[in-house]
């Protein structure tokens, strides 16, 4: 049955249900003792006082939910706590109070153990951060950072804000945030996901992001939305309350019209309380959630987790989404006397002082080779176009292939033609080009076997959408086996796309740019790349990977399958069983008490079938 709930409060709407079913478990138990020891009528005015105060609470909860227009089952629940007491069947009614105040306890239970994993989500929010302060260490509120801050990440400690490693390496636990047992080694440069853990030596961090704008303030917000959301399963399932009450009611009277004895009537309203549909989809629901998270994949609700289940085709954005999105460096061509390895040195050395993602990406592919890069002097940026300076005393040009030929004193030589979608970075030393470094945004590893898996679970369409060229997105997605390649696209023509595939099912759309936001609102869900992408993409999507890896979305989608399916089992077992006890009371079979103890045992079994959400193990 559905919480009892009042205007005070959750802690008090805890304490009541545990209030109820103490009354109600006494009242029952000392009447019981009563009853054999041959005190019937006392007996019964005790089981009479352990009834009451449960069904002056139901029927609050009644009246309320026919304020709003909502009739459920709780209406069962209180006609047959009441017939029982008018027609002297007091022990059968004390048995329905003690199952209703006990399903109460035992849904708010359940949902509190399935919630388990995001409650240790929300609970390991930092307070305070330890920041360098004038060569001294200081202890100081977490609102108080602010980008550039250095602050100290002790072993077993949280990274409060969203940073970058500043000492030469750091070990990290991520479970928290993807769900992967293993930690995580980080150099200096790397970002850093606000609420990893430190599972090694202490390491300095440099705060990029305020704490209010970080990513695991971000998760945070977005879990207190997902838990307080509703399913549509959970509104199908009140309609079919509605439909279950009347075939209850108009059972329960056909039982007392035909054989003119009103304890049939009191059997059948028994069996029928309380409805193990309305306990067995929010359960299943809700472990689904917990369980996603566990995987790092948020999902937003109820009603976005049943959707998942049932998507048919699925959009992806190219750039950051189905690509890396950082630029890698493929191969470096040289002219002259300067090696790669020199090439690639002074480029970085120089593009230190930049904040272009190309020179970022050119600095962390030295860092990774080891190189050791000198500061430069000097240095002068054009942007978009480029950066001039000095290193280690000679003169370098490094940026496009017109701004560095401006730059040289010499001809250049003939170059070699480059594949499509990629960036040439061109250097010059001392007036001379010295060489290309040729960069692409690749796909992401695995990319073939992602999209094969989610065929398998039974998506029938796969496009891409992108803004880049046509003959870019062409040559990245080549031989994936796309159904369709949509390039050049503003973001008005995504919406359009994402509308116009909604003839053939529900529809998936993952992005993780600004530019994506508007789609991934229009689609039937919106998934969005969290580690990295745009805060108006996350905002408007119903699901966000909260680690940057694409291959989320399996694990996401089978458990979304896994916990629909689930709840289904628990609604039809639940709703078959209760019926055929309904038609066993009506000619006689069950008695007001033994029809009561049935229909306990149906919701704890479909409560318990409901969790087995949380034991789903994703195959992919």
């Amino acid at each position: 049955m559905k919480p009892t709930s009042v205007v005070l409060g959750p802690l008090f709407q805890d304490r009541l249900k545990v209030a109820l079913l103490a009354i109600a478990l006494a009242g029952l138990v000392i009447g019981l003792c009563l009853l054999l020891a041959g005190l019937s009528d006392v007996a019964k005015l005790v089981f009479a006082a352990g009834v009451v105060p449960v069904l002056v609470a139901l029927v609050f909860e009644v009246l309320r939910s026919v304020g709003r227009g909502e009739f459920g089952l709780d209406i069962v629940a209180a006609l047959s706590m009441s017939a029982a007491l008018v027609f002297g069947e007091a022990l059968a009614a004390a048995v329905v109070a003690l199952m209703y105040s006990g399903g109460t306890f035992l849904e708010s239970f359940a949902e509190g153990r399935a919630r388990r994993e995001m409650s240790a989500l929300l609970s390991r929010v930092p307070r305070t951060a330890t920041r360098h302060e004038n060569g001294a260490l200081c202890e100081v509120p977490l609102d108080d950072l602010a980008p550039d801050d250095l602050i100290l990440i002790r072993q077993g400690d949280v990274a409060p804000v969203d940073g970058k490693v500043e000492s030469d390496a750091a070990m990290l636990d991520q479970s928290a945030l993807t769900g992967e047992a293993m930690p995580v080694r980080l150099m200096r440069g790397n970002d850093v996901m606000s609420g990893s853990t430190n599972a090694g030596d202490a390491f300095d961090l440099r705060v990029t992001r305020a704490a209010a704008d970080s990513t695991y303030a971000g998760i945070v917000r977005l879990v207190e939305a997902a838990q307080a959301s509703k399913a549509p399963m959970a509104r199908l399932a009140d309609r079919w309350s509605l439909l279950f009450l009347v075939v209850t009611v108009c059972l329960a009277f056909a039982a007392w019209w035909f054989t003119g004895d009103p304890i049939r009537a009191v059997a059948v309203l028994v069996v029928a309380t309380p409805c193990p549909l309305i306990l067995a989809v929010p359960v299943a629901l809700v472990a689904g959630l917990s369980r996603a998270a566990h995987y790092g994949v948020l999902i937003k609700g109820a009603k976005p987790l049943e959707t998942l289940a049932r998507i048919k085709t699925l959009i992806l954005d190219k750039t950051g989404t189905l690509t890396d999105g950082r630029p890698q460096i493929v191969s470096i061509q040289t002219f002259g006397d300067s090696g790669e390895g020199e090439i690639l040195l002074v480029a970085a050395a120089l593009d230190q002082a930049s904040k272009h993602p190309i020179a970022q990406a050119i600095v962390a592919a030295a860092q990774a080779r080891g190189l050791t890069l000198p500061p430069p002097e000097n240095m002068v940026e054009t942007a978009g176009e480029g950066v001039t300076g000095t290193v280690n005393g000679r003169a370098v040009a490094v940026g496009g292939i017109t701004f560095v030929t401006a730059h040289t004193e010499v001809a250049t030589p003939d170059t070699d033609a480059l594949e499509e979608g990629a960036v040439v970075v061109a250097v010059a030393i001392e007036g001379r080009l010295a060489g290309h470094i040729v960069m692409a945004d690749p796909l992401r590893e695995g990319t073939g076997a992602l999209l094969s898996g989610l065929r398998r679970l039974g998506i029938v369409r796969i496009l891409l959408a992108t803004g880049d060229r046509l003959a870019v997105a062409k040559e990245v997605t080549a031989g994936l086996g796309l159904d369709a390649v949509r390039a050049e696209l503003t973001p008005d023509q995504k919406v359009s796309l994402v509308l116009t595939e909604r003839t053939n099912g529900p529809v998936m759309m993952v992005g993780d740019g600004v530019n994506d936001a508007p789609a991934l609102a229009a689609a039937d869900i919106g998934v969005a790349m969290g580690a990295r992408g745009a805060a108006a993409s996350a905002e408007a999507a119903d699901v966000v990977l909260l680690v940057d890896r694409l291959d989320r979305l399996l694990p996401g989608i089978e458990i979304a399958i896994g916990a629909r399916r689930i709840a289904l089992q628990s609604v039809v077992a639940g709703i078959g069983l209760s019926i055929l006890g309904m038609i066993a009371a009506a000619f006689g079979y069950l008695t007001p008490v033994q029809g009561a103890v049935l229909q306990e045992v149906i919701d704890v079994a479909v409560i318990l079938n409901a969790l087995r959400t949380l034991r789903i193990k994703p195959q992919f």
